[in-house]
């Protein structure tokens, strides 16, 4: 039966959703009687401490006389600062990614020949199973990439003769597999839509082996594979930027949480999809590009820091955009004075911006990424330094790069990839026990009644 076939019954669900939320609501006084940290974070927006990794690390605060302050945010790889690292492949005029999920997985810098291999091994992983996108991928197409990428991975389990075995050696070889084939499974979920639901013509371009990751992105994704060495590199940046975020974000901690109950890859990684893919996560850059859309019809004067404060204003008091209250692309859980990708990817923005003749809607960017944190500490409370985050600037080069909207979220996926399998396999090596944080329960016991006393 399909779905729209349950209409009929949305009163008598609509009467029960009212009776649910009724019985769910819990007192906000309560979590403060208990000591709950909601989100596992302080009042400050510490996170709890729940793991140790070797994987990376977010600063955001450093020590002064004894006295912890925050600093200007810094993100490591492996021990490594990402600022080096992007300016390191840049100097020597090549791409990063293939380098990072080596750093990332391996806790080491390749040289040019464990790069070489490791990046063709890259490309003989990046083939999908036979009919796979005919069977899989072209049935049933959903409009959201994000739906069609985790049940294409899901799929993939059923490919796999050797699915369910967790030794590492196997779960390195699946990761690897992941990793190579999500600009595929993105590109490609997003062009069977684009034909079945849009009426566009269809291209499944295949992908190139000598080209990175970031080029076959673009070769697959453009009906002519035609694109700039300057968007192919700022893409390559994008990727490496969001490649790993430390154990705490909340889709590496799922895979965290997932991979401790001994289940197999694919599960471990839908789930971690399943997490990316909300607003407050991954979706976050899409809703930065759609608040300056809003803006740009409010603002008539990009350089006019009155007309743009009085829009951000509006924002923060909900009478504006979406009426959330929030100025979306500001603030982080983690950092404070300043978010060391958005900072890398600034410069980037605007040499693509002058590129792509979009400069004066940079101009507009930037004066809110200034002009934001003051508003902000006019209108609210808060609790520590606000800055631009990496979702700020995302969403406007994707929008650049001419990428679909679609695609913004998946893109992030197959940058992320590389870190939760990282994660994944360094929850499986240590062996821990079984996450299960502890949830208290407030509800009064009570005599079960028999049906004919109720």
């Amino acid at each position: 039966m399909a779905f729209d076939k349950f209409a009929e019954m949305i009163p008598e669900v609509e009467a029960l959703a009212q009776l649910c939320g009724k019985n769910c609501i819990v007192d906000p006084e309560l979590y403060k009687k208990y000591d709950v940290k909601r989100g596992l974070r302080d009042i400050n927006g510490k996170g709890v401490l729940t793991g140790l990794t070797e994987i990376s690390e977010v600063c955001s605060m450093k020590m002064v006389d004894g006295v912890e302050v925050p600093c200007e945010g810094k993100l490591y790889y492996r021990g490594v600062d990402v600022e080096q690292i992007v300016s390191g492949f840049i100097k020597e005029k090549r791409f990063g990614f293939e380098e990072t999920a080596y750093l990332l997985l391996f806790g080491e810098l390749p040289d040019k020949e464990q790069l070489d291999s490791f990046t063709n091994l890259l490309a003989g992983y990046r083939t999908l199973p036979t009919a796979f996108v005919r069977d899989i991928i072209m049935k049933a197409p959903s409009s959201d990439m994000m739906n069609t990428l985790a049940r294409s991975v899901l799929t993939l389990y059923s490919y796999d003769d050797n699915a369910n075995d967790i030794a590492i050696p196997n779960v390195l070889r699946q990761c690897l597999q992941l990793i190579a084939l999500f600009p595929l499974l993105s590109v490609y979920g997003y062009q069977a839509y684009r034909h079945y639901h849009d009426g566009q013509s269809l291209f499944i371009h295949m992908p190139q082996p000598e080209l990175s990751t970031a080029e076959n992105i673009l070769y697959t994704l453009r009906p002519d594979s035609k694109y700039t060495e300057l968007e192919a590199k700022i893409l390559d940046i994008a990727l490496v930027l969001h490649a790993e975020h430390g154990g705490g974000n909340n889709s590496t901690f799922t895979t965290h949480v997932v991979s401790s109950s001994g289940t197999d890859t694919y599960s471990a990684i839908a789930a971690a999809l399943g997490s990316l893919k909300g607003p407050r996560h991954g979706g976050a850059n899409i809703k930065v590009v759609q608040m300056f859309e809003d803006m740009k019809q409010h603002v008539t004067d990009y350089t006019d820091e009155d007309q743009i404060c009085d829009y951000l204003r509006k924002l923060l008091r909900k009478q504006a955009f979406d009426n959330a209250g929030l100025i979306y692309g500001m603030g982080h859980a983690v950092y404070s004075l300043s978010d060391p990708r958005a900072n890398i990817f600034k410069s980037f923005v605007e040499t693509l911006s002058e590129a792509k003749g979009r400069k004066e809607e940079f101009t507009l960017y930037s004066n809110v990424a200034r002009l934001a944190p003051k508003i902000i500490g006019e209108e609210r409370r808060i609790y520590k330094g606000v800055s631009a985050n990496v979702d700020f600037y995302s969403g406007f080069v994707y929008s650049m790069l001419d990428l679909p909207p679609e695609l913004f979220t998946p893109i992030f996926a197959i940058a992320r990839i590389a870190g939760w399998s990282a994660h994944r396999i360094e929850e499986l090596v240590n062996a821990g026990k079984i996450i299960r944080p502890a949830y208290k329960s407030i509800a009064e016991h009570r005599p079960y009644r028999p049906l004919s006393e109720r």
